[in-house]
């Protein structure tokens, strides 16, 4: 056998086959999705959602409080709002009152340490829940969507959220919240992260259950990405790069680990994040119940996939499991 052959020497142990990657996970890496409803006493289980559940702000301290201590280092926010009047604008997104900017400030004050993002979005709000303001023919309208978005944005921020993340993909939301932070003294207090690449997919199904935010009528494609849409997934994260993005955003994360390496190119010296959404999680949480693979290996396995193409950043159900999987 040839000199240049021989590979199997280089990874023969077990510390050695560590010793193989670029970058591994650590907990530092883990921003955990959680679901904050309406109802202040609320801890309802998700049954598409496995092991996840919408949560009051008053059940917060006692369901952050063990994952801290294990070392959770960030979360975003979903709001879920179930009693709150809806309209075309998506007014309560913004409420003072609402879940979020409550979870926000509780969190701020519960655990100082914990990095708070949190989604910005309008369709848990809307009354026709699609993720903008709509012309009379029910099509976007974009430019008063991405002032509206912004709004939201920026009361997320004044509440002390310490990220802003967009995932509406309205055309120049990105500029326009950056210039609403910028002008009112937030630019240099508050990162924004943009879901650049995020794709009409199949795989968002238990989210929806989760945040009740499935669109009344038609869907959203015409704003969302087609999945086989590679140049478009390139040009939208080389636009939101140019209108002020911090950190650039991959969704879903396994059908799409092309664009995250292409994400990895084109914004070298940005942080990259991947959202592994509620249908990859559903999917190997499935996969392990059926005796298909070990739950634990496989979602190391799905998050190894997803650090090699190039991520620093993994939004994942699995985090609180990984938590205790890394100090083993």
């Amino acid at each position: 056998m040839d000199i240049s052959s021989v590979l199997q020497g280089g990874y023969q142990h077990p510390l050695s086959r560590k010793w193989q990657a670029k970058r591994s996970l650590t907990k530092e890496m883990l921003m955990y999705p959680i679901f904050i409803t309406d109802d202040p006493d609320a801890q309802v289980d998700i049954p598409s959602l496995p092991g996840q559940s919408r949560w009051g702000v008053n059940k917060i301290e006692g369901f952050l409080g063990p994952l801290v201590k294990k070392g959770l280092k960030s979360v975003i926010l979903f709001g879920v709002p179930l009693t709150c009047e809806k309209d075309p604008r998506g007014t309560p997104a913004d409420d003072p009152q609402g879940p979020v900017i409550l979870a926000i400030k509780l969190i701020r004050k519960l655990f100082p340490d914990i990095y708070i993002a949190t989604d910005v979005c309008l369709c848990e709000y809307t009354s026709h829940g699609h993720c903008g303001i709509l012309h009379e023919d029910g099509t976007i309208n974009s430019t008063p969507s991405a002032a509206r978005i912004a709004e939201v944005a920026l009361s997320y921020a004044k509440a002390g959220a310490h990220c802003v993340a967009p995932s509406d993909m309205m055309d120049g939301r990105i500029k326009a919240i950056k210039r609403a932070l910028i002008d009112n003294g937030f630019g240099n207090k508050c990162t924004l992260m943009s879901y650049s690449a995020k794709f009409a997919s199949s795989l968002y199904g238990p989210f929806r259950d989760a945040a009740g935010s499935a669109p009344s009528f038609g869907d959203r494609k015409c704003y969302q990405l087609p999945p086989n849409a590679k140049g478009l997934a390139r040009r939208a994260i080389q636009r939101d790069v140019g209108e002020g993005a911090d950190i650039i955003m991959v969704k879903p994360a396994m059908p799409y680990l092309d664009i995250i390496a292409d994400a990895a190119q084109l914004a070298p010296d940005y942080p990259l994040a991947a959202y592994q959404v509620s249908g990859e999680y559903a999917m190997i949480v499935a996969g392990a119940r059926a005796g298909v693979y070990d739950l634990k290996t496989m979602a190391f396995e799905s998050i190894e996939g997803i650090i090699r193409a190039g991520c620093t950043l993994i939004l994942t159900y699995f985090t609180p499991q990984f938590l205790d999987w890394l100090d083993e």
